[in-house]
């Protein structure tokens, strides 16, 4: 073989085909995006992550959220009505913050806000195809969000890049990250270096403790908005700027119905059987109760969160039987009668723990557990309605009509002063001597700022027990400590909130 075809060309050895990565496109508007995402961080860090308890803070953040969205997005926030029914009970949750004082409702609140403010979110990309009230939705936007969050960290970087010039966000982050060590390593060493020598510490002690009372803290929000703020950018620039999707088709489920028809009968056969019983309770009264060796109190107060619990069980038999079933012939028809007959009995069952629940109340009165049963029970007959629409029309979409009605009657309980009303019902009670006793303990420490107003009815020479220091003192002089630690939360923006003014006697 010829040695000068063996030879390697004049440029040398050929170098491999160069794998195309995708450049981020970053307009002028992108950048002006990363400055309000680092923004908002700030605020975010600042005003959640370093306030307690949470109040108008919240608010801002939510409020500061749907301005960057805007901004981001345009038009799109507004376009669909799924959008703007998201971001008109997100905008509602985020006001319920600057109102309350409840501890129960900002928890449960700042969890429904972590859930919807993404699903609204990633409701907004093009790549979303399933509406926000099914099931399947939920794989869906989880991976939109995980894809926006950690998809696109190289976009914050590359829009750090001055316009014109050639971008290499690798080199961006490697100074971000240098600069970062550098500050770690300056903020160990000069202690250390310090202590080790009386003259240095001398030298940089002004120094030092102005960075511990000015800037310490102030860093520390800094850097954690720093860390934030590039998946934060990330997800926006996702949503300005999707991928192309792929529409997946479900193949459709029908199994036979006698299956169904056998666990639908044995349920119905069931509470028809329970229901009898329960009927010997509710017209026998306390002397059929007494023959069988059960007190009427201890019956009324017995069974009504298990009967809400196996309404649920119910109201899940009926939609799968009714989604699953294959319709067609006489078991079909057979199917929907019993799933009919379901429904109502579990209608009575619902009544019945009602009827249950309020003999209770009638003895020993609210609380804030029984009063959130009652809306919990409300809610669950709204759901059983929901279900006969199905059974009736049984292509109806169960969900598309729940979901709406579950976060209407979530926004409606925001909107009642449940602690109000429990203190006031607790304090009446005890005062017409239909309670020979009260527990304030539970309306002072477990109820927020609004029970506070009632307490003052009460005699205020009595004596009750400090949760803070385990003594007994006056009851007005708890109150008037309570009334400071509204007055505090009034005093910081951050946990401002108009049922801990109105508590303080702030206009």
């Amino acid at each position: 073989m010829c040695e000068k075809n063996n030879a390697l060309p004049v440029e040398g050895l050929a170098k491999p085909a160069q794998i195309s990565r995708k450049i981020d496109e970053i307009t002028r508007r992108e950048r002006l995006l990363l400055a309000g995402v680092l923004a908002w961080c700030l605020l975010a860090v600042d005003a959640v992550l370093w306030a307690w308890p949470h109040g108008m803070g919240v608010t801002a953040a939510v409020f500061g959220w749907t301005l960057l969205l805007a901004a981001a997005l345009g038009r799109r926030l507004f376009e669909t009505r799924e959008s703007r029914v998201l971001l008109m009970a997100l905008l509602l949750l985020a006001v319920s913050f600057a109102l309350t004082s409840s501890f129960y409702f900002r928890f449960w609140n700042f969890l429904a806000l972590l859930v919807l403010a993404p699903v609204h979110a990633c409701g907004l990309s093009v790549e979303a195809r399933r509406p926000w009230w099914a099931l399947s939705m939920v794989p869906e936007r989880l991976l939109l969000l995980v894809r926006g969050l950690f998809g696109q960290l190289g976009a914050a970087f590359a829009a750090l890049v001055p316009a014109g010039k050639k971008r290499d966000p690798h080199r961006v982050l490697s100074a971000v990250l240098g600069a970062a060590a550098a500050l770690a390593l300056l903020g160990f060493l000069v202690p250390i270096l310090s202590s080790a020598d009386a003259l240095f510490a001398a030298a940089t002690a002004g120094l030092r403790r102005f960075i511990a009372e000015h800037l310490t803290e102030g860093l520390c929000k800094l850097l954690l908005a720093l860390v934030l703020t590039p998946f934060l950018f990330g997800l926006v620039y996702r949503l300005r700027r999707p991928a192309p999707a792929k529409e997946r088709t479900v193949p459709a489920i029908a199994a036979d119905g006698l299956l169904f028809l056998i666990v639908l009968a044995a349920l119905d056969g069931l509470y028809l059987l329970f229901l009898a019983v329960q009927s010997a309770g509710l017209f026998g009264g306390p002397e059929y109760l007494s023959a069988r060796g059960i007190s009427y109190a201890e019956w009324a107060r017995s069974g009504f969160f298990q009967m809400v619990g196996v309404t649920a069980v119910n109201l899940s038999a009926i939609l799968a039987s009714l989604s699953l079933a294959r319709r067609e012939g006489r078991s079909w028809k057979a199917l929907r009668l019993l799933a009919a007959l379901l429904v109502a009995e579990s209608l009575v069952l619902l009544a019945s723990a009602a009827w249950r629940m309020t003999l209770y109340v009638t003895v020993y009165g609210l609380s804030f557990k029984r009063l959130m049963t009652y809306w919990g029970m409300a809610m669950m007959a709204l759901f059983l309605l929901t279900a006969a629409w199905k059974v009736r029309r049984p292509d109806a979409r169960f969900l598309r009509l729940a979901a709406p009605l579950a976060l209407a009657g979530w926004l409606v309980i925001n909107c009642v002063p449940v602690d109000y009303l429990v203190a006031k019902d607790q304090v009446d009670r005890y005062l017409n001597g239909a309670s020979a006793s009260i527990d304030v303990e539970y309306l002072l420490y477990d109820l927020s700022y609004d029970a506070l107003s009632q307490l003052e009815r009460l005699d205020g020479g009595m004596l009750r027990r400090d949760w803070y220091t385990g003594g007994w003192r006056r009851l007005d002089a708890l109150i008037a400590e309570q009334r400071a630690e509204a007055a505090a939360d009034c005093a910081n923006w951050r946990s401002w909130s108009l049922s801990a003014c109105l508590a303080a006697g702030r206009d």
